[in-house]
């Protein structure tokens, strides 16, 4: 139990973090659209990766510095789109946001957005695969599986918090001023990560 309640107690401090995931899971919430896809999504690609760590690719990743630098270079290329998409929204839409969200994206859309703002972040591999599978792997076979699962479970539970939790904030959305506000703090948030990403090989040289 301890070992994974230490798995839990780990994940939950990498995934609560502020990143480019939590604030696409929090504005899907907030728009009420797909509340449920979004984080289960989310979460499966978490526990994919999370695994992948615990059983050895963490070590690959890190030892693969032009794998890393050219998904620096394409993870933050994606979020600087993204985050633009954000802050012209803020400057064009003046109407609050309906109940029902903006109501012009289909599933398969949304499925593909949240692939990419999960699969396209390096951040998500450096956290899952390579931080917690090095921990992961300090500890015997079935500590390993415990720990896990213990990582997991707190992805399962703050994506789903997080979604279900944004939805009751949808009526301060209806404002418009509101929405702004949240546009531009997304697309700052996304620029930042974008560049946290391409400045160390920036400085460093391309």
């Amino acid at each position: 139990m301890s070992i994974y309640l230490t798995g839990m107690g780990t994940g939950a401090g990498l995934i609560i973090a502020i990143g480019a995931q939590n604030a696409f899971v929090m504005n899907q919430g907030i728009r009420k659209e797909f509340i449920l896809m979004v984080p289960l999504v989310c979460a499966l690609c978490d526990a994919i990766l999370i695994t992948a760590g615990v059983a050895g690719l963490g070590v690959l990743i890190e030892r693969s510095p032009l794998l890393l630098k050219a998904a620096s270079w394409g993870g933050g290329a994606f979020l600087l789109w993204y985050g633009f998409k954000s802050v012209r929204s803020a400057f064009v839409r003046r109407e609050g946001m309906s109940a029902q969200g903006e109501g012009g994206r289909s599933r398969r859309q949304v499925l593909l957005m949240t692939l990419a703002i999960t699969l396209l972040n390096p951040h998500v591999y450096l956290d899952t695969v390579v931080l917690l599978g090095s921990i992961g792997n300090s500890f015997p076979s079935t500590g390993r599986v415990l720990f896990a699962l213990g990582a997991v479970s707190a992805s399962f539970l703050w994506f789903f918090i997080l979604s279900l939790g944004a939805v009751r904030l949808a009526p301060l959305f209806r404002r418009p001023g509101t929405w702004i506000v949240l546009n531009l703090l997304i697309g700052l948030v996304m620029w930042r990560i974008a560049w946290g990403l391409v400045s160390p090989f920036i400085s460093g040289g391309l």
